[in-house]
């Protein structure tokens, strides 16, 4: 089975300056930030970095953050951040930050959720959790991969739906809340699992489970009923 990835220890420990390049809205709450970073050394799918604001006081401030693009040689990398109340990183960014602002970022980090896309991988994510499973649809499509990729997706209400225009035949959307005429409300049931399990591709999913610890909980727990291999099942908690 495989296992974790090898991260470079040096990429990982240097911090490297970040100019903010665009912003693109994608909910009410939540933003796409494109950064360039000349010297960022590639990631894998599905890892994350950590960013450092500094104040002109000196006060400074880390979060990690998942990565949203797919790798590629651009020199640029994509972070999709929700306003989080009282957040001073996710604050800033949502209220302040401007094109030609600087941050730091520290990685690649984690080899452990990373998808290279050697493997036929099923993902399930919740709100933000969605973002690092969108960096391996994208590198998924961007390569012209054919292994298997079949992602499951749940979301309050269809305004909140990260990547709702992205989403393709490969996704599967569960709302929570509210959801268009005709579709049901609910949350991840083994309705929406089983079929997936029931039809394993050759060698078997590799499962990405990220969102709360709720919503870890809760589908590793499905996927588990169905029949995946708890050692199969890779989880990324948020919050």
């Amino acid at each position: 089975m495989p296992g974790r990835i090898a991260v470079s220890e040096q990429s990982a420990t240097l911090w490297q300056t970040a100019t903010l390049t665009g912003i693109r809205r994608e909910t009410p709450h939540t933003a796409t930030f494109r950064l360039a970073v000349p010297d960022w050394a590639g990631h894998l799918p599905g890892q994350h970095l950590l960013l450092r604001l500094t104040a002109a006081d000196g006060y400074v401030a880390q979060r990690h953050y998942s990565i949203a693009s797919a790798p590629d040689d651009s020199g640029h990398i994509e972070l999709t951040l929700d306003r989080v109340p009282d957040g001073e990183v996710s604050g800033w960014f949502h209220t302040v930050a401007r094109p030609g602002d600087t941050v730091e970022v520290r990685g690649p980090l984690s080899g452990f959720f990373a998808w290279p896309g050697d493997r036929p991988a099923l993902l399930l994510g919740a709100g933000s959790g969605v973002v690092p499973l969108m960096s391996m649809v994208r590198h998924h499509r961007a390569r012209g991969l054919v292994v298997p990729l079949r992602m499951l997706v749940s979301a309050r209400s269809p305004e909140e739906l990260i990547y709702a225009g992205e989403l393709g035949t490969e996704t599967t959307t569960v709302f929570t809340r509210s959801a268009p005429t005709g579709v049901p409300v609910g949350r991840m049931a083994a309705a929406h699992v089983a079929p997936l399990l029931a039809e394993q591709p050759e060698g078997g999913w590799e499962a990405y489970v990220c969102g709360s610890n709720g919503f870890a909980e809760h589908t590793s727990r499905l996927l588990v009923e169905a029949g995946q291999p708890v050692e199969r099942i890779r989880i990324e908690r948020f919050g």
